[in-house]
């Protein structure tokens, strides 16, 4: 196999086609067009147009792939580089299997005009086709501008390395119609975008980027109607999942830790861990099993749900759903946050994203109150009603409409008002409701958990509904393409 004379490598830097290898099983990767130099409209191009693409294996399974050629016009499309491009992602869902992009590009090609605009066109309309069908990633190893960020924005999850950027518009553009000075990284690099969810993963070089990918195509299955792969049990930590988990209803912890006390081996790879901070969206392994997991962080904004929260969960839902991931929800939340800048914001709207996003999962979901769920997002976070297959209550969790203080001021104000001390009165208000109304026992009772499980048994309890919900016999999820 020749290798394409292309930009000096660093350590840092690889080449396109050794981006590739290092993705791929040794050996294992088989070029669409050959790596040679041809003669296209009298100037000296190479087969594919600044584009490598080939088919190749992952741990032993097949994936499509192609990485873009710099060095070669700043690696802006052209017709022939798109036409290869929608090749590799025409066989990705002839095959139905996973497709990685390497992205680096500087947009449509000045000099093929409309032509390169046409390309992009119709690359898109090809990453549409596969969403929820196969597994996209895309890999940002550059600087990638106008179309070579609206590609990769349409696929499953998008990983930067740190030298990348991304943006419709560059800085000199930027700054000729604004006045603004800018540069590439402050416009669009790794510390922007994964604040702002359009990248899931950051990654230090090219080399720790194939490899940040072949670990998150072990979570995933080749297409929407295969099974994961499944791997050997492993041992969690030996720590109970409540020991990170104050008593007090108003003290922070990080619910990341609670998930490693539940995950095989305590390993979690989290997606978007910048943007909407509030909200936890991860991978990990349950007795071998892939699923996904969606938590309160209990750590930021003390755990409330906001219009972005909203967005990321349902997106993260819908993905799971999409390849057949059993979804487990982690709940310790006060409620949707107020405020006039959210319900400007549309929180209603995004909200409701949410919402429907459950609902209309068909894969198996779990949901486990810790500690507290109050008000919509009790119902947002996969309540009972919602869709939940399963709601698991630890025995001091509190489920109600709203805090006990915030009730007990609608219920009993007349009489705090009236009190000697009315701080003091509030609390013995508070405290009363919560033991009354609030319970994991009452709401047993009343129907909405369906069990309260101690903490240590808490994983247990897990694999044993994810065993039973996902045995054979379960109705066949439609297939369904993600919104985005």
């Amino acid at each position: 196999m020749t290798k394409l004379a292309l930009v000096p490598r660093t350590d840092d830097k690889l080449r396109p086609l050794e981006r590739l290898e290092a993705l791929c099983d040794p050996g294992s990767l088989q070029l669409v067009r050959s790596a040679v130099l041809s003669r296209r409209m009298g100037e000296k191009t190479r087969a594919g147009d600044g584009v490598v693409g080939g088919m190749g294996r992952v741990d032993g399974r097949p994936i499509a792939c192609f990485a873009q050629d710099p060095s070669y016009l700043g690696g802006s499309l052209g017709e022939s580089q798109a036409d290869t491009i929608c090749r590799v992602l025409d066989q990705a869902g002839r095959a139905r299997v996973p497709v990685v992009g390497f992205i680096e590009s500087a947009g449509a090609r000045l000099q093929e005009g409309v032509a390169a605009l046409s390309g992009y066109g119709r690359i898109f309309k090809a990453h549409t086709a596969l969403s929820g069908i196969v597994p996209q990633i895309s890999v940002i190893c550059g600087a990638s501008a106008g179309g070579g960020s609206y590609a990769p924005a349409l696929t499953d999850i998008v990983v930067m390395t740190k030298a990348a950027s991304m943006f419709l518009t560059g800085p000199g553009v930027v700054k000729e119609v604004t006045g603004e000075q800018v540069d590439g990284t402050d416009l669009g690099g790794p510390r922007v975008h994964e604040r702002n969810g359009v990248c899931s993963l950051v990654a230090d070089s090219d080399l720790d980027a194939a490899w940040l990918v072949r670990d998150l195509l072990d979570y995933l299955p080749q297409h929407s109607d295969a099974e994961p792969v499944q791997w050997p049990v492993a041992e969690p930590p030996a720590v109970p999942p409540d020991a990170y988990v104050p008593d007090e209803a108003r003290k922070v912890y990080d619910v990341r830790d609670v998930m490693r006390t539940l995950a095989d081996g305590g390993r979690v790879l989290e997606l978007n861990e910048r943007w909407a901070r509030n909200v936890v969206t991860a991978y990990m392994r349950l007795d071998g099993r892939a699923v996904g997991v969606v938590a309160n962080q209990p750590k930021f904004l003390g755990g409330a749900l906001n219009a972005e929260a909203a967005c990321k969960a349902a997106r993260f839902v819908n993905s799971c759903d999409a390849f057949g991931l059993p979804i487990v929800v982690l709940v310790d939340t006060p409620g949707f946050l107020p405020g006039l800048k959210q319900e400007a914001g549309g929180i209603i709207r995004h909200g409701a994203k949410l919402v429907h996003a459950f609902a209309a999962a068909s894969v198996p979901t779990v949901t486990v109150v810790l500690r507290k769920a109050f008000g919509g997002a009790f119902i947002a976070m996969n309540s009972r009603e919602l869709g939940s297959d399963l709601v698991l209550a630890w025995p001091q969790a509190q489920l109600g409409v709203m805090g006990p203080k915030q009730a007990v001021d609608l219920v009993h104000r007349r009489d705090i008002a009236a009190a000697d001390d009315p701080a003091a009165a509030r609390d013995h208000y508070a405290d009363r409701y919560a033991a009354e109304h609030l319970t994991a026992v009452s709401a047993s009772e009343e129907g909405v958990v369906d069990e309260i499980v101690a903490p240590p048994a808490t994983r247990g309890r897990l694999v044993s509904a994810l065993q039973t919900l996902s045995a054979p016999g379960r109705p066949v999820r439609p297939a369904r393409n993600i919104p985005l």
